[in-house]
């Protein structure tokens, strides 16, 4: 296998500037094309019949410094409410409906903590933060974190014990909804893997605390602007995929049909931003944040991790992303491939092993949410990795 350097240059304060993506065919990507082309068909079909799976859906395939598929398909807002008598979608007049296309923004949902585990590892890098050390050194206002020895490892691992969430979208204001994190203990035994969206909120305390900069400004100064990353960026986001008409009792608040808004309820109680959720992206932006953590933290001449830390993150069990996840990876899993999934329907997979990365977005919680299926993740995850061919 070609070294790091060979195949990405050196970037950031090396000579060598690292290939930006660019579009090609799947045969110069080393892909083979016929699985290619059976993947775009059944992405294809995933918004089509009477209960699709997405209304739309953007699909970004690549390897190296290659695009072998950059596919926009069905619809970015296809419905103008949910009708519960019938368990069905009000469909928009066709004229009304708005197409998908490949520059369509998608609210991330919680692909965001991928961004902040980025933000953390690059503290971690400059030395500001200590990956065993204890939330409580950083913030010792957050009593139930500091008494039960909570560390940022287990934030990032999830592993620190504390439940999946809390009501913060019932809470009268920001002071509220502060002390209520501020009071969390673990339900949990800390050290067990436990999936938490306030690990992330902690995290995003943290970083907050020892730069004094927030969440919004740490990742646009120091991962979106670098990477040419411009349309990737904390709502509103006009433009962007609907998601849900989201009412009581199938969601958390009353808020119809979203639209360019975070659909997170508690990232939307908190202003829309968040660690655990509220950015907005566009398949080739994700493209450019795979290529730049294969390319061991460098894209163009930009560097925004070291090659020693994007292995510390990517590493099992990973921080912040998954690591050989089968049921969203498919057979893309088992050689240390990284990524995760968003409520709304977002995914991303990038394989070391392969210089490979695979970007589906999709609004599947339009008109409203139903019980998570990543089976098509692992169908497209599977389609990727039995398309790569030998270099």
């Amino acid at each position: 296998m070609p070294s790091l350097e060979q195949t990405c240059g050196r970037g950031g304060s090396g000579q060598l500037s690292v290939p930006r993506l660019r579009r090609d065919t799947p045969e110069r990507a080393g892909l083979d094309p016929e699985e290619i082309r059976h993947l775009v068909r059944e992405v294809h079909d995933l918004t089509t019949g009477s209960r699709p799976w997405a209304a739309g859906a953007v699909l970004v395939v690549g390897r190296g410094p290659y695009v072998a598929v950059e596919e926009a398909v069905g619809w970015a807002v296809r419905y103008a409410s949910y009708d519960p008598a019938t368990d069905e979608g009000v469909e928009l007049p066709p004229g009304s409906r708005v197409p998908m296309t490949v520059d369509t923004p998608f609210d991330l949902a919680s692909l965001t903590k991928l961004f902040t585990s980025v933000a953390a590892v690059q503290q971690i890098e400059r030395g500001t933060l200590g990956i065993d050390a204890r939330v409580g050194a950083y913030l010792p206002d957050f009593r139930a974190a500091a008494r039960h020895g909570i560390t940022v490892r287990q934030l990032l691992t999830h592993t620190s014990g504390l439940r999946p969430e809390l009501p913060l979208y019932d809470c009268a204001d920001d002071a509220e909804r502060l002390e209520l994190l501020r009071a969390e203990a673990p339900v949990g035994v800390p050290g067990t893997y436990r999936y938490s969206d306030l690990n992330l909120l902690l995290l995003q305390h943290v970083l907050e605390r020892i730069t004094g900069r927030t969440l919004d400004v740490l990742i646009h100064d120091g991962i979106t602007r670098p990477l040419g990353m411009t349309a990737t960026h904390f709502g509103p986001c006009p433009g962007a995929a609907a998601t849900e008409d989201q009412r009581r009792p199938w969601a958390k608040s009353d808020r119809g049909m979203l639209r360019g808004v975070v659909h997170d309820e508690n990232a939307w109680a908190l202003g829309g931003v968040a660690g655990h959720a509220g950015l907005f992206s566009t398949g080739h932006d994700l493209a450019v944040f795979c290529r730049a953590l294969l390319c061991g933290g460098a894209y163009g001449p930009a560097r925004v991790l070291g090659p020693d830390f994007v292995e510390l993150l990517l590493s099992p069990p990973g921080l912040g992303f998954a690591v050989d996840q089968p049921w969203f990876m498919g057979e893309l899993a088992g050689r240390g491939a990284a990524g995760h999934t968003g409520f709304t329907g977002t995914s991303l997979v990038l394989d070391p092993a392969t210089d490979t990365f695979l970007v589906l977005l999709a609004n599947t919680v339009h008109p409203r949410r139903r019980t998570p299926d990543s089976g098509p993740r692992a169908a497209a995850g599977t389609r990727v990795a039995r398309a790569v061919r030998e270099l």
